[in-house]
């Protein structure tokens, strides 16, 4: 088994989507070298636990792959933005992707300050860098399954959120497992938005074999229909992830506030 620590240094040099002092900035690029029986997901390190208000990141679930994230710092973002990013304020910034017109508009509100489109319509892999307040935007591209039973290169953008000494990441419309150039550039996660309709996107064995290699504290599944794919989904993670079923669609998350074992919690849509 790769170790990511020795990936990440092989790799970052080749990483097309960040700036050039983007990799030392972040802190999402530290990993933690053990096997996984060995690392307890989520431990809050000592030091940290007399911190008594941590930032949070409110967190909600509005529908399909679309999450609505509130920082510290008061910046709205919505992820796979298709015109709608629930009730509130228009979003500050908003993530799109290109598989699907369920996650993308050829029309976002003029309002939203940035519009960051996981595709590049000029062709080659989209590129983004951005420091909103207090958060870092970037993403890591990935091809897609085209309609016709080809391929979209670069059609998919797996992207990351860092605010709140926090990793966020939104796997998008992802089609296949990254490879280790690209989980190298993701770096650490502690918590992940993944797709579990298993046929539209990556096939459900696949997409928990990732998810328990990436070992993220918290993973929020989102993109499946009805209740069936979801139920798979929560019996294969099981037997490594704790399973929680809120009642609301609303979160807030810290980093002294992730769980001590990996949990997956599934949030109702609103």
């Amino acid at each position: 088994m790769l170790r990511f620590g020795l990936v990440v240094a092989l790799f970052l040099p080749l990483t097309l989507t960040l700036a050039p002092d983007a990799a030392l900035a972040s802190k999402c690029f530290a990993y933690v070298e053990r096997e996984p029986e060995q690392q307890t997901a989520g431990l809050v390190p000592v030091g940290l636990l007399d911190i008594q208000a941590a930032p949070a990141v409110e967190i909600t679930f509005v529908a399909h792959s679309t999450f609505r994230l509130k920082t510290p710092a008061g910046v709205v973002i919505a992820t796979d933005y298709a015109g709608y990013a629930g009730t509130g304020s228009v979003p500050t910034l908003v993530t799109m992707n290109h598989a699907h017109e369920t996650h993308f508009t050829s029309f976002p509100d003029p309002a939203i300050e940035h519009v960051l489109r996981g595709w590049n319509p000029q062709g080659g892999p989209a590129k983004h860098a951005l420091t909103v307040a207090d958060v870092h935007i970037r993403n890591v591209p990935t091809d897609i399954r085209s309609w016709d039973g080809g391929s979209e290169a670069f059609g998919n953008s797996i992207f990351i959120f860092e605010v709140a000494d926090l990793c966020i990441g939104h796997l998008g419309h992802l089609h296949h497992k990254p490879s280790p150039e690209q989980l190298a550039m993701i770096g650490r996660l502690d918590v992940v938005f993944a797709p579990v309709d298993g046929s539209y996107t990556l096939d459900l064995v696949s997409m928990i074999e990732l998810l328990k290699e990436l070992r993220t504290s918290l993973v929020i599944p989102m993109h499946y229909f009805g209740s069936e794919s979801l139920k798979l989904f929560l019996l294969g993670m099981a037997t490594d992830f704790e399973i929680d079923i809120a009642k609301e669609a609303t979160t807030e998350i810290s980093l002294t506030s992730l769980p001590r074992r990996p949990t997956v919690l599934v949030l109702p849509g609103n």
